[in-house]
């Protein structure tokens, strides 16, 4: 694994070296720092992505077979939404505390309250913000119930970088 991360460092390092040399400004060390931590957030949330995609789809699968909530699409989607939410949160905490908020010698983090915070801020965007925009995509615009999260994650990736980054995995 440190191959990869030495591999990605070096990467990381001459593309946005690149970029911030053509914008004439300096690339300093805490800087690179910030966007590899950044891009590590995001390998993490391409597999969670995949993950939540493919548990939300199955379930909005099962739940057609099952016969439930057939005559209400968002209802459906928001049930296999908050089961896709559950699992991929769990599977986001754990690679984001191995690989990308890693603590430095010396910090310490309570994992306990910090899986109930990462839950806590998965929350509003992963429940509140994306069944909100789930309505918005299937009954108002009238978009595809498979579609419709793969747009919500334009909104919810962002924003959750920034509360896992400053609340849930901030160090004691």
């Amino acid at each position: 694994m440190n191959k990869a991360f030495d591999l990605l460092d070096i990467i990381v390092r001459k593309i946005f070296g690149l970029v911030f040399k053509i914008m004439h400004k300096e690339y300093t060390d805490g800087v690179h720092e910030a966007m590899l931590q950044f891009v590590k957030f995001g390998i993490v949330g391409v597999t969670n992505t995949f993950l939540a995609l493919a548990i939300n789809w199955i379930s909005l699968i099962v739940l057609e077979k099952m016969g439930v909530l057939v005559d209400n699409p968002s209802g459906q989607a928001s049930i296999a939404n908050v089961i896709a939410f559950l699992l991929s949160v769990l599977w986001s905490f754990y690679w984001n505390n191995k690989l990308v908020f890693v603590l430095e010698d010396g910090q310490q983090r309570n994992l306990l309250r910090t899986l109930l915070k990462t839950y806590v801020s998965y929350s509003f965007t992963g429940i509140f913000l994306n069944t909100l925009l789930l309505y918005l995509w299937i009954d108002v615009i009238g978009l595809s119930k498979f579609v419709a999260p793969l747009i919500n994650l334009l909104v919810s990736v962002p924003i959750n970088f920034l509360i896992n980054k400053f609340w849930a995995f901030k160090s004691k």
